[in-house]
């Protein structure tokens, strides 16, 4: 498999379980090949949630050692950092979903961007993509195309199963093997705002759209009859707006739904193209999902 032919699988398969729909999605900001030439066979790659300088030192350790083609971080790195919140477009459709005003949910997201941005801007985001060029190793992350697979995937789940209550979405949650694995090394779900019996209402799925949308946004989503976020992380600032909201919140966990959305992805691939995955930085390769 080639390494750009690797990029337009993942590019192809984001779209597919896009909340936009494919049709109005032509790339991802946070998604790109950051270092590597394009028409390189790859046959072994290294997965991680986060690939720094360390993890690109380990994979060159491994690189003479057994062999390695390609390292992959989750979260973006160099130019895909730099600009990843343009991807936060995508949640003016989500929020349209959930009832708000296209001119509403537009703005509150342009103000949301305009903060994310200010805060990334000060940041060293060549760091890792120099380490790669200067260590010749080809070096790519995957972002957003990720995290909708992972959103799809616990959103039509919740459609699907309907929990009656707030303990429901945890036994559901908690038997997926990423978090079931997350469980064991006290990082699983938890239920961060409700009671265990307590009824969940209507359901929303956060898990995609770069990072966590306005602080805004709650009390609005409430009136249109959420009851319940499934999140894979909330802020402090972010949990004070939910909680004045009175909404319910499971935190279905960080590292452990970049996992599970990486892992949909690869399975996905792996139906068209042979390679091998080494992982590290908290992924976990499990293949329960084709």
């Amino acid at each position: 498999m080639k390494l750009s032919r690797l990029y337009s699988q993942v590019v192809r398969l984001g779209k597919a379980c896009d909340p936009r729909g494919k049709a109005k999605v032509s790339h991802y900001e946070d998604t790109a090949i950051l270092y590597g030439n394009t028409n390189a066979d790859i046959k072994k790659i290294m997965v991680g949630i986060d690939i720094e300088v360390g993890e690109l030192m380990l994979a060159d350790s491994i690189r003479k050692s057994q062999g390695l083609d390609l390292v992959i971080s989750h979260h973006p790195e160099g130019r895909a950092w730099a600009r990843f919140y343009e991807v936060m477009q995508l949640q003016v459709d989500m929020l349209t979903k959930v009832g708000l005003e296209r001119e509403v949910a537009q703005q509150l997201i342009d103000e949301r961007m305009q903060e994310v941005a200010r805060r990334v801007m000060p940041n060293n985001h060549m760091r890792s993509q120099d380490a790669a060029r200067l260590l010749n190793m080809p070096f790519m992350c995957v972002h957003t195309p990720a995290d909708n697979h992972a959103y799809n995937f616990i959103q039509c789940l919740m459609d699907k199963e309907k929990p009656d209550r707030l303990q429901d979405i945890l036994e559901i949650l908690k038997s997926i093997p990423e978090y079931k694995e997350a469980d064991k090394n006290l990082a699983g779900p938890q239920i961060i705002l409700g009671n265990p019996r307590r009824a969940a209402g209507k359901i929303s799925v956060e898990m995609t759209g770069g990072t966590e949308g306005p602080r805004d946004v709650f009390d609005k989503i409430y009136k249109h009859g959420i009851r319940t976020l499934v999140c894979m992380h909330l802020s402090e600032e972010h949990f004070k707006k939910v909680k004045d909201a009175n909404l319910n919140v499971v935190i279905a966990g960080h590292i452990s739904s970049d996992t599970l959305g990486f892992n949909l992805l690869l399975d996905k691939i792996e139906k068209e193209e042979k390679f091998e995955t080494i992982s590290c930085s908290g992924f976990r390769r499990i293949r329960h999902h084709s």
